[in-house]
């Protein structure tokens, strides 16, 4: 073959177990030269939600032709598919279930496959249960090698593909209202409000804390308020985001995926 691409992965496997090493196992019996890359694998618990967000806010910073293979796949031995699809300038390798699609909102799948092909898998009777060992690492890894796509298995439409459905903002003429999209390990509240939408306005956060409106002020980083207080900010990864200053915000919120959040514009009084 003779293309070497980088491997990345993300599960939700977590490092307490074996199962991200036997994948590696899996990828290096094919070519224990190929470079593979750790997205994460703490994914919460078959949250598919968490997963199509990391792995969408990833994929621009790799070179073309990155091979991502992601598994969080509660769908596991079902008729769910196996599927490859060429995006942009990269690959995806994974489940049908949703966790690509918002890797494929920010453009459209050039080509997509369902892994049909047992000669690109580790074994012609794979797991019922492990998929990831069986069929998405040996896969990644022969389309890694140079294998062709449409070697991997039988080609499928891309707009059949599984289409996660998450809220979206919506803006009004007084602000725009949106939603916790993915909470980090450091309790940051990320909302599905682009940076772009609020960047160079006049805008203040309010949310919905249980009995009253609480109102959050802005801020370019986490230290422009006081340690323990609440502050938002224009995050790195493109989104609006809630923090506290050396906490948890989502601790002190307690807010979860799907909890509105509202952005405000100022209102002008022309008398």
């Amino acid at each position: 073959m003779s293309k070497t691409r980088i491997i990345t992965l993300l599960t939700d496997f977590g490092l307490s177990d074996v199962y991200v090493g036997v994948m590696k196992g899996a990828i290096a019996r094919i070519n224990p030269e190929l470079k593979i890359i750790d997205l994460t694998h703490e994914i919460p618990a078959q949250n598919i939600a968490a997963a199509r967000f990391c792995l969408m806010n990833s994929v621009a910073y790799f070179p073309a032709e990155t091979v991502h293979i992601a598994v969080v796949d509660p769908g596991v031995g079902s008729r769910r598919r196996c599927i490859a699809v060429q995006w942009a300038n990269s690959f995806l390798v994974g489940p049908d279930n949703g966790l690509f699609s918002g890797v494929l909102s920010r453009g459209n799948a050039i080509a997509a496959v369902e892994l049909t092909n047992s000669k690109y898998w580790r074994s012609a009777q794979p797991s019922a249960t492990f998929h990831g060992r069986d069929i998405f690492a040996p896969a990644g890894a022969h389309l890694a090698n140079g294998v062709a796509l449409t070697d991997l298995g039988q080609s499928i439409d891309p707009k059949t593909l599984v289409q996660l459905q998450v809220p979206n903002y919506t803006q009004t003429a007084t602000g725009i209202a949106g939603s916790i999209q993915y909470i980090d390990r450091f309790g940051n509240l990320i909302t599905n409000i682009p940076n772009e939408l609020v960047a160079g306005k006049n805008w203040s956060v309010a949310i919905s804390n249980i009995s009253h409106i609480l109102s959050i002020p802005r801020g370019q980083t986490y230290s422009n308020t006081k340690p323990g207080d609440l502050i938002a900010i224009i995050g790195s990864d493109g989104w609006l985001e809630i923090a506290v200053n050396g906490g948890s915000a989502q601790s002190v919120l307690q807010l979860q995926i799907g909890d509105p959040v509202q952005i405000n514009y100022p209102q002008i009084n022309y008398t």
